[in-house]
């Protein structure tokens, strides 16, 4: 559409909303695996102009596919609602507190929390709750506790069950991004405003035990294109990058800043504290971002997979790379957030070509994996089940959408996470193709119950 790869091929948008029933299955699914995978992504039902449209900001959809004994019992894509989704269907507004008046529903990424299940957004969207069956019910503002905006990529701490986030709102924040504490009962119960000297896109945080870690890259505002209504944030070199760790339980004035090379990062892997004091991130670096493309993030460079160590004594940090295969949406197991992990999983990204592999990276030897997915097929983000009774890290299965680029269609496949040269342990036939899209996650039904 107009030249907007964005907007071509599989990253177009579907036009329907779609149910079906016991769907077709290759191989044998886990009989342990109960519960949903959801994956949530832009998928616009209009674009005013496409030339200057960003991938980001289509309206909201999430995919789900429920599984329970050993059978895909169901597959759903549903629109997150919005205002904009109610007024183009002439229907009354969605319910829920709107803190800033924003007409658009989140697009990022989904999950389940406190026994309910999110549809998330970062910059300033309030979180829209979604039934088990994924209609919308209407924002939820963690129990009219949230004083304003939430954030895509919180961070669960298995030990106490709290989710930490990052947030920026813009244009209602200029100065300061805020960390919030979310309870395992789903309420607010701490907030800390950090202040920044200037606007930035915090898409993302990081979490360990002693730190809630903030990131602030020059990727920054732009005032004109806010003004014209366009995708807002370009790349600033010359304007800082550096990461600040605040003390979980301290205050603003406790966070210690620190430099690092200027870049440009999305998605963090996971980070702990180190026996010296320092902080170990491992995290997906580009050189910049929305430099010459201002569409999306893959045309500019590919990001690859790093380790910095931060050290706030010395106020000093060092950069390894450990992988410099181009590759993004980073995920490890849930229980090691915020402790050191050895495993971590990412899906190979290439700008042009459909394949992308699911890549496995041992961080203590170095070894990586890598599974390709066949000719013209494309894994998304890996998400990593715990097997019932586990011995090992990596003692699970992965999950993730597999986009059948040429043949238009989607399946739901599982891998065996530590061996695979098993091939696919289950490939879940999916009804309709899926565009290429953001985040999700693996709801069990422990964690949110069927209705």
């Amino acid at each position: 559409m107009a030249g907007n790869m964005y907007l071509e091929g599989n990253y177009a948008p579907v036009s329907e909303e779609v149910t079906a029933f016991d769907l077709p299955l290759i191989g044998d699914l886990p009989e342990e695996l109960n519960g949903r995978y959801l994956r949530n992504g832009p998928n616009p039902w209009k674009v005013d102009d496409p030339h200057t449209h960003h991938w980001f900001t289509g309206a909201g959809m999430v995919h789900g596919v429920c599984l329970r004994d050993g059978k895909a019992e169901w597959y759903r894509n549903r629109y997150v609602g919005s205002t904009d989704l109610s007024q183009s269907r002439g229907e009354p507004d969605i319910t829920g507190r709107n803190w800033n008046n924003s007409p658009v529903g989140p697009n990022t990424s989904v999950g389940g929390f406190a026994g309910t299940t999110w549809a998330l957004v970062e910059a300033g969207g309030c979180p829209v709750e979604l039934t088990y069956e994924l209609e919308t019910v209407g924002r939820n503002d963690f129990f009219a506790t949230l004083p304003g905006a939430f954030t895509a990529h919180p961070k669960v701490d298995a030990d106490t069950g709290e989710m930490h986030a990052m947030v920026y709102a813009l244009p209602e924040w200029l100065d300061h991004v805020q960390y919030v504490v979310v309870a395992a009962d789903g309420k607010v119960r701490r907030t800390v405003d950090v202040p920044l000297g200037q606007p930035t896109m915090l898409h993302d945080m990081s979490l360990t035990q002693r730190y809630a870690v903030v990131y602030d890259f020059p990727c920054r505002l732009d005032f004109d294109l806010a003004f014209a209504g366009r995708f807002p944030f370009v790349w600033q070199p010359g304007t800082g990058s550096r990461v600040g760790l605040l003390p979980r339980e301290g205050e603003a004035t406790d966070i210690v800043w620190v430099d690092v090379a200027e870049c440009y990062a999305f998605h963090p892997l996971n980070a702990h504290d180190a026996d010296d004091g320092s902080v170990v991130i491992d995290i997906c670096v580009y050189d910049k971002m929305f430099d010459v493309d201002r569409a999306g993030p893959f045309q500019d460079n590919l990001a690859r997979l790093e380790r910095w160590v931060i050290n706030p004594e010395s106020r000093t940090s060092s950069a390894t790379v450990i992988d410099a295969t181009p590759q993004e949406f980073p995920r490890h197991a849930g229980r090691l957030t915020a402790k050191p992990n050895r495993y971590g999983y990412c899906a190979g990204i290439t700008a042009g070509a459909p394949e992308w592999p699911t890549l496995k990276h041992d961080l203590i030897t170095g070894e990586r994996w890598s599974f390709d997915h066949g000719a013209g097929r494309s894994g998304g983000e890996a998400v990593f089940i715990e097997r019932s009774g586990a011995t090992a890290e990596d003692d699970g299965w992965l999950m993730m959408l597999v986009h059948d680029v040429p043949n238009c269609k989607a399946e739901l496949v599982v891998l065996d996470a530590q061996d695979f040269s098993r091939g696919p342990v289950a490939r879940v036939l999916l009804p309709q193709r899926i565009p290429y899209g953001f985040h999700g996650n693996w709801v069990s039904d422990h964690a949110v119950p069927p209705n």
